[in-house]
């Protein structure tokens, strides 16, 4: 019973975050919350590079299964196809590829190819920010073609940023937020994996101390806010 506990109990916990802090410069730093997985060894890089190379190989398998029933349903044979398995072979290939009707095979390749394109982890979401140009917040697709979806900031409309709270279903979670001159709604940072409070402070201080700290304003209100 304890053992089946534990593993409904693992089904349904959250995934785990990580916060990656890369900093060039006194002017620049880059905050990167995601739930991949980080492989520090040579196994796990090992596994992660395999795992890629198997989903492009199932991709490129259920393209050519669906170019080679297209190739089936014409009169001529495929070239290409003759080329490469020779005569008879791509007679017999095409003889059997052509009982599969296209009203099962255009869904299960589509669903095949999906399953291929989908990262093995939830998402990854980043801020970054640069001392008098302003922020870019960027939020990762869950599939390897789409492009992330980020938004630039500039710092004269940055009015604010905070940590405040709200209640998703029964639970509070907290999420960071800037408040941008001339909107009615705040800006929520980490939108998606709303990563929990010990990660927002971090991301809080050290994006306000590198935002303002010539004019001395992120560090007094990080003081306020650490007394407080």
């Amino acid at each position: 019973m304890a053992t089946v506990v534990a593993a409904l109990h693992r089904l349904s916990a959250p995934p785990v975050q990580t916060l990656r802090t890369l900093q060039p410069t006194q002017a620049t730093v880059s905050y990167t919350v995601s739930t991949r997985p980080e492989a520090t060894t040579v196994a796990a890089k090992l596994r992660f590079y395999t795992g890629i190379t198997l989903r492009m190989l199932l991709a490129l398998a259920v393209a050519l299964l669906a170019w080679t029933r297209w190739c089936a349903g014409r009169e001529t044979p495929a070239v290409a196809l003759s080329w490469i398995l020779g005569h008879a072979r791509s007679e017999e290939l095409l003889q059997l590829v052509s009982r599969l009707p296209w009203r099962y095979l255009v869904p299960a390749c589509l669903c095949v190819v999906y399953l291929a394109l989908r990262r093995g982890y939830t998402v990854e979401e980043s801020l970054l920010v640069l001392r008098g140009l302003g922020l870019q917040t960027s939020t990762t697709s869950s599939i390897y073609l789409r492009t992330p979806t980020t938004r630039f900031i500039p710092t004269p409309s940055v009015q604010d940023i905070f940590i405040h709270e709200a209640f998703k279903g029964f639970e509070v979670r907290f999420y960071l937020a800037v408040v941008v001159k001339g909107e009615e709604d705040v800006v929520v940072v980490f939108p998606r994996l709303l990563p929990n409070r010990g990660i927002l402070e971090d991301v809080w201080r050290g994006s306000r101390r590198c935002l303002w700290e010539d004019t001395g304003r992120g560090k007094g209100k990080d003081r306020g806010r650490e007394d407080a």
